[in-house]
């Protein structure tokens, strides 16, 4: 790079984490994630103002290859940690209650989508249709997991049963929809190569059978407690590097390698190493997540949106509330939670924040969105989330004061970005 690019680069690091800062706490000061801030920096910072004049400005051509590729460690370092914080443990929790949640909060979310995709179709050129179909269908079925579980806690629901059942829920859902979305990659991500694709399942069995026992004997040694430490970070942080270096060499997406390698980090024993690794980690995406969202804003341009583009939106967000409110609030009840109870599970489902963000990210990489729907899809993800906390107070959901305890999983998660 020269060094005008180096002194723009810079300028545009600085810019960008102060407007994540300052929109984040804003969004704090009214009672929403910060990462819903965040996101709307992104947007403010693309092309939706001044015709894109100041986007282009900021954010000169030679320049946008070195931010994706920032933003793009950001989101892989992010659903890395996504991955250790899922336990088994959270997702076989409250037995019944969960099963039939989680199953109204994906099948009919899910079904709304795959109609809400074909009332789309002839508004877009797509190119893979049927694809298209299902991209859509888990698009409008995905929970945000660590959004969800940082709610919990500000609200004081996260040691209630109904925040266990939440949590559980979501774990669930986000599972399915990874790997559904896995499936879509899979099948149109692999450039013309999709014999490559056919590498994930020995890869797949490699990382259960051979690197998670090695992982676990160099991390737990002994049938002792792990100690962290930098070292053991370093090998950690390179091991989610080289899974996600290995899942896109495989035609597959790299969020799916870092995901995976977080999946498989030991539990038993390793509760302070997993502590540290999470918020050393933590500090790493609280830097380089605000470039991604600027990225992703960078393709947000609701300056032309139109009356057809109005009428989109407000299809695509009828079906994403009743849908995920409908169908988790649904299954709530065949379980017999209390109505109150039903909903304020269906309220919390119902946030999408981030995870909503890589996913559309994927579609349009993979060229199942168009920038128009793309845009769209992204406003849907942020009036979801914001909507969370108003819904949630409306129907008086508030639990105990939470335990501030650093030794809660579920409150670690509540502090990822």
């Amino acid at each position: 790079m020269s060094s005008h690019q180096l002194q723009i680069l810079f300028l545009d690091l600085a810019i960008i984490l102060v407007m994540a800062r300052g929109l984040g706490h804003l969004a704090s000061r009214v009672h929403q994630p910060p990462v819903v801030g965040e996101i709307l920096a992104g947007v403010l910072l693309g092309p939706t103002l001044l015709d894109g004049a100041l986007s282009d400005t900021l954010f000169p051509d030679d320049v946008r290859p070195v931010l994706s590729g920032v933003a793009n460690l950001g989101v892989a370092l992010f659903m890395f940690l996504v991955g250790l914080e899922l336990e088994a443990a959270t997702m076989k929790g409250h037995g019944r209650a969960t099963v039939a949640a989680a199953v109204g909060s994906t099948a009919v979310p899910f079904v709304c989508g795959v109609a809400l995709a074909f009332a789309l179709l002839p508004g877009h050129e797509i190119r893979d249709r049927s694809t298209f179909v299902v991209f859509i269908g888990l698009a409008v079925s995905v929970t945000a997991f660590p959004v969800l579980a940082r709610i919990l806690t500000e609200r004081g629901l996260s040691r209630t049963t109904i925040g266990g059942i939440a949590l559980a829920t979501a774990a669930f859902v986000d599972v399915v929809a990874w790997s559904g979305l896995a499936g879509v990659n899979a099948s149109i991500g692999a450039g013309g190569s999709h014999w490559r694709v056919l590498l994930l399942m020995p890869y797949l069995a490699a990382m259960v059978l051979v690197v998670r026992p090695l992982l676990r004997r160099y991390l737990v040694p002994g049938d002792g407690a792990a100690e962290p430490g930098p070292v053991k970070f370093a090998v950690v942080l390179v091991g989610a590097l080289l899974s996600a270096a290995a899942t896109e060499a495989m035609g597959m997406h790299h969020i799916f390698g870092a995901f995976l390698f977080g999946l498989i980090v030991p539990r038993k024993g390793a509760r302070a190493l997993r502590a540290d690794v999470h918020d050393r980690t933590g500090h790493l995406t609280a830097v380089l997540l605000p470039v991604y969202f600027v990225v992703a804003g960078l393709q947000v341009d609701l300056g032309g949106i139109g009356t057809a583009g109005l009428r989109e939106l407000a299809l695509i967000l009828l079906v994403a509330v009743v849908g995920k409110f409908g169908g988790t609030y649904l299954g709530a009840r065949v379980a017999k939670l209390p109505p109150r109870s039903a909903a304020t599970l269906a309220a919390l489902m119902n946030t999408r924040g981030l995870t909503e963000l890589v996913i559309l990210g994927i579609g349009l990489q993979l060229g199942l969105l168009d920038n128009a729907l793309y845009s769209l899809m992204v406003v849907m993800a942020v009036v979801t989330t914001v909507m969370t906390g108003p819904l949630l107070s409306r129907i008086g959901a508030r639990g105990p004061a939470p335990d501030t305890g650093t030794d809660a999983t579920r409150e670690r998660i509540g502090a990822a970005p």
